[in-house]
């Protein structure tokens, strides 16, 4: 029983920790997520893991503190089963934006959720595009963070779409555009956002020649889209001739969906990081590209000790 790979799931994501369980020929772990009348969670493992190296695929994605309680509930309970090893595995860390102090008097809680991860017992943990990079310094264990640039640039290749330039939505994003036209042979460019005056609309620059290009506006996550909208109409009113999209995480929250769909992108590819609500699922310009192999391999990497790096390239 020493050091067998065993796999479990929450109920943020379970059809990717099959996916995953699939590639590896390995079964799903066996365990009990109920609640209590109330809305207490209540998790049971049902099969032996002492011994074990367990994974935890489990990302924190809406409804975000359900899931991220079921997480750390999850690691108590395997913790106190004598696994020998706890990864959590977050495909999508949920608090990433809140990584600063950027106002007076507000926490920073990326900081208080990797506390409570590692406090309940994760001994390493697996993420992928993490919306600030420097969130692995706020652990005190391992974090692998890999990237889904290569699932969606592979798939952007396979498009060959012509005169392409990829375009970054903010400031803090340039450094992920840039990695994407590297590898898609593109230009660059970036929409700069000011506002300027109280209650005035928001004033988009377009910082590079879009004109009579087909443009690509590569971000790590969507949530409402507000901002992917208007960089759409932006690059449209500076002559882009098509606009696609791409992001790793589809959060898809409030508006989001019917944004996208009357908007002019001719396609929005996202990744299964987080499962795609019904809404979304009907919308025809949301394109998903699964992930489970990435972090399937990255699984067995860290199981048998072996270099992770390989996956980031």
């Amino acid at each position: 029983m020493s050091n067998e790979l065993k796999i479990f799931t929450g109920t943020a994501n379970t059809a990717l920790a099959s996916e995953i369980c699939e590639y590896l020929k390995v079964e799903l772990g066996q365990s009990s997520m109920t609640r209590f009348s109330d809305g207490e969670i209540y998790f049971q493992i049902l099969e032996n893991v002492r011994g074990a190296d367990v994974f935890i695929i489990q990302p924190t994605c809406p409804p975000v503190d359900s899931n991220l309680l079921e997480l750390c509930l999850m690691v108590d309970a395997f913790k106190r089963s004598s696994a020998k090893r706890i990864t959590a595995v977050l495909p999508y860390f949920g608090y990433a934006r809140q990584d600063r102090k950027d106002k007076p008097r507000v926490p920073i809680s990326s900081k208080v959720v990797s506390d409570m991860m590692v406090t309940s017992g994760v001994d390493r943990l697996l993420t992928m595009d993490l919306h600030a990079p420097q969130i692995q310094g706020f652990f005190s264990v391992p974090v692998d963070h890999l990237f889904a640039a290569p699932v969606l640039v592979e798939y952007f290749q396979k498009l060959n779409l012509p005169n392409l330039t990829v375009v970054s939505p903010d400031a803090g994003g340039v450094e992920r555009a840039r990695a994407f036209a590297k590898r898609l042979n593109a230009e660059l460019a970036m929409v700069n956002k000011r506002r300027l005056e109280a209650n005035v609309a928001q004033v988009m620059n377009v910082i590079g020649d879009v004109r009579g290009r087909t443009c690509l506006v590569a971000d790590d996550m969507v949530d409402t889209a507000g901002t992917l909208v208007k960089t759409v109409e932006a690059l449209f009113d500076h002559g882009a001739t098509k606009v696609y999209a791409c992001g790793t995480h589809p959060v898809l929250s409030g508006p989001a969906v019917e944004r996208i769909e009357n908007s002019r992108l001719e396609e929005i590819v996202v990744t299964n990081t987080i499962p795609l609500h019904n809404d979304a699922r009907k919308c025809k310009k949301i394109r998903v590209l699964s992930v489970g192999k990435l972090l399937a391999q990255a699984l067995q990497s860290i199981h048998e000790e072996t270099s992770v790096s390989v996956l980031f390239i």
